[in-house]
């Protein structure tokens, strides 16, 4: 079976086409990504009509590349899956469209995707592929989850952000020292540089004897200091920029081990954009370590938003029967969707 993935939630365009085989998990055969970052740099964020006329564009053009590299004639394709969110809506319609009038055009059928799901799904794609059940950390820029994951649609809500994402915690601190957009890759960067005790700020509800995360006090807490350094700051900013970073990173460690001692599992999943960041990997690479516990990540190139994971959870659903294509093809989008809804 032949899936091809349409991914257009938000200022990445992602077409992909994934085979799922008999047994074993789904073959990723080709993947095409464009990223619209250059264009909305001079906005400072993400415009959502520019977004969506970009996904216009590029979908199509992306698509015949996939097919191309992959070698696969467009007549082959046995479902035609798109995100069908949450996400920008105006974004999220464009690959709904598209999806949609392939599939009718092709007689072939279709299904929509929760676009979390896809990040939980998109370490399958890699060279170590989980196993499960696991504690999944989705860390996607508007989501910070730990979720026990037992199969495809088997999810466990164990906590989530009661505020501010990780994510966002790192794009709107990096905007508070003028870093630009997009703010947390280049917080990153500038992080490595700096002393990460230079400066004592919170770790909200660290301590909380829950799984649930706040990252918005973190954001004023750097604000406050910011103010506090003033014709400093252009000094001290790279100091900043590490304490801010590790604030984040110990709160979703020590949450994601407290998430496998309440789970009783040995196997963590990370998923999701923010699921790159080195100090992450590493200090999650160094807990799990000492408990003797499997780390699974999707290949660095797979952890923002793309094509092949949406391929990949539309052929992990359809394969695990919890999931139906069909060959309707009035579609709706969803901007708001919890996964649990799924």
């Amino acid at each position: 079976m032949l899936v091809l993935g349409i991914e257009s939630s938000c200022d990445e365009t992602g077409v992909a086409l994934v085979e799922a085989r008999a047994t074993g998990v789904p073959v990723l055969l080709a993947d095409t990504l464009h990223s619209q970052i250059a264009m909305h740099q001079a906005y400072g964020g993400v415009v959502p009509e520019l977004a969506s006329r970009d996904h216009i564009r590029r979908v199509l053009p992306l698509t015949e590349r996939v097919l191309a590299q992959a070698r696969v004639d467009l007549r082959a394709v046995d479902v035609v899956a798109f995100t069908r969110g949450p996400g920008l809506a105006g974004a999220l319609l464009v690959g709904a469209g598209v999806a949609c009038a392939l599939g009718a055009a092709l007689d072939k059928p279709v299904l929509g995707v929760h676009h979390l799901e896809g990040h939980l799904l998109s370490p399958f794609l890699g060279s170590d592929p989980p196993e499960f059940p696991f504690v999944a950390l989705l860390v996607s820029g508007g989501h910070t989850q730990l979720m026990r994951v037992e199969g495809v649609g088997q999810y466990e809500l164990l906590g989530e952000t009661i505020d501010d994402a990780a994510g966002e915690a790192f794009d709107k601190s990096a905007k508070l020292m003028g870093l630009g957009y997009p703010g947390g890759p280049a917080l990153a960067r500038l992080a490595e540089q700096g002393d990460p005790a230079a400066f004592k700020l919170p770790r909200p509800l660290l301590h909380s004897g829950d799984l649930d995360f706040s990252f918005a006090g973190l954001k004023t807490a750097v604000l406050t200091q910011a103010k506090k350094l003033g014709a400093d700051l252009e000094a001290r900013k790279a100091d900043l920029a590490a304490s801010t970073q590790a604030a984040i990173v110990e709160v979703l460690v020590k949450k994601a081990m407290a998430a496998l001692d309440q789970a009783g599992l040995k196997r963590l999943v990370v998923a999701g954009g923010v699921g790159a960041n080195r100090l992450l990997r590493a200090q999650l690479g160094a807990a799990t370590g000492k408990r003797k516990v499997r780390v699974h990540y999707p290949e660095l190139q797979l952890c923002t938003d793309n094509g092949a994971m949406i391929a990949m959870a539309a052929a992990m659903r359809l394969a695990s029967g919890v999931a139906t294509a069909s060959r309707s093809y009035a579609f709706d989008v969803r901007p708001r969707w919890p996964l649990g809804e799924i």
